[in-house]
């Protein structure tokens, strides 16, 4: 019997009060109604015993201070995120955790609020609120840990080019803990020396060059030649290549290309294209609708064979529109090259090898 419909009936029976239940009968009430009332008459005279469930907050590794005079210059502010990081490697130890996070707030002493994230380089991305402004940078650490002096040196490079307008009141700064990864690599496996180190050359070189020119380059999904963009570098570590290349086997005498896993191991090799970067400038002459000779500060000759024009094009539906023509042709001395045309202007993409 469920305790609403126990209810009801004890209210019928008169009983409206703890005291009135307490007074029952325990053997005749259990025949009348079932163990759960039993139960609720043991806790009305206090003979059941609940166990207290005890939860641990979850803790939080964070520092802060509030200045009594404004601040101007980046020494008060170094030595107290030195003394932060100190106390939340400690804390952290303690508990055989790392930091793999940092998050740094700086409170100046206006009336608006700005916030910076780890993708964007402009953190003067202003949000309406009420309160004093507030910079808030996320550090992603390459590989956890509670080094004091690599962490210390992460902020000290980015305060390096930290620039405000205002005066510095308060600082925070708060640590994202993580277990200690072990890891183990095989035989032919290796990962970078430093991680820490590669991590802060890159943010020196992003302060200077900008965030949009350090990463890896990665192709673009589209046709037009040299298209690439930069991606951030990540953590990982480096795997060797292996045997997933392209392999070179001889078959009735012939060089031919073999591919692992491939059913026709052997097909004939195409040359590979050498290319000039940037493209070389080129004056090509024409005869009617033939070319018949190339001329360039890197080659020039009599074009005895040409293939094309190939017409390539692409993003016609935004601003980042193009257009070009290409042409394969072989000299009088025997080079083959790639020859493009675009906007009017003609150029020499590279050689073939």
């Amino acid at each position: 019997m469920e305790v609403q419909e126990i209810f009801a009936i004890l209210h019928k029976w008169g009983i409206h009060t703890v005291g009135q239940l307490a007074a029952l009968d325990k053997e005749q009430l259990g025949t009348r109604l079932g163990p759960e009332a039993i139960r609720m008459w043991e806790r009305a005279n206090g003979r059941s015993s609940r166990l207290l469930k005890l939860i641990r907050p979850a803790e939080s590794f964070q520092e802060s201070f509030e200045f009594e005079r404004e601040i101007e210059t980046a020494e008060p502010l170094l030595f107290m995120l030195r003394r932060f990081l100190e106390q939340l490697a400690v804390r952290l130890a303690a508990i055989y955790l790392v930091a793999k996070e940092l998050t740094l707030r700086i409170t100046f002493a206006n009336s608006r609020q700005v916030r910076h994230g780890t993708d964007s380089s402009d953190w003067r991305n202003e949000l309406a609120a009420a309160g004093k402004q507030t910079y808030e940078r996320v550090f992603k650490i390459p590989q956890p840990t509670n080094d004091v002096d690599l962490l210390f040196r992460m902020l000290q490079t980015h305060l390096e080019n930290f620039r405000s307008e205002h005066p510095i009141v308060a600082v925070a700064l708060s640590a994202e803990p993580i277990k200690p990864a072990g890891e183990q690599f095989g035989l032919f496996e290796t990962t970078l020396r430093n991680l820490h180190q590669l991590s802060e050359t890159l943010a020196r070189l992003t302060a200077l060059l900008g965030g949009d020119r350090i990463g890896t380059p990665v192709l673009e999904e589209t046709h037009r030649p040299d298209a690439f963009r930069m991606q951030p570098f990540g953590s990982t570590g480096f795997q060797p290549v292996g045997q997933a290349g392209v392999l070179a086997c001889k078959r009735n005498g012939r060089q031919d290309a073999c591919l692992p896993n491939s059913q026709d191991c052997c097909a004939p090799l195409s040359p590979a294209l050498r290319r000039f970067r940037p493209a070389v400038s080129a004056s090509v002459l024409q005869d009617e609708d033939t070319l018949a000779h190339v001329r360039s500060g890197e080659m020039s000759g009599k074009i005895i064979e040409q293939r094309g024009p190939y017409f390539l094009s692409g993003n016609w539906w935004d601003e980042k529109s193009w257009a070009r023509a290409e042409w394969d042709l072989q000299l009088q001395n025997g080079e083959l090259i790639r020859v493009n045309e675009s906007k009017g202007t003609r150029k020499i993409d590279g050689i073939y090898d």
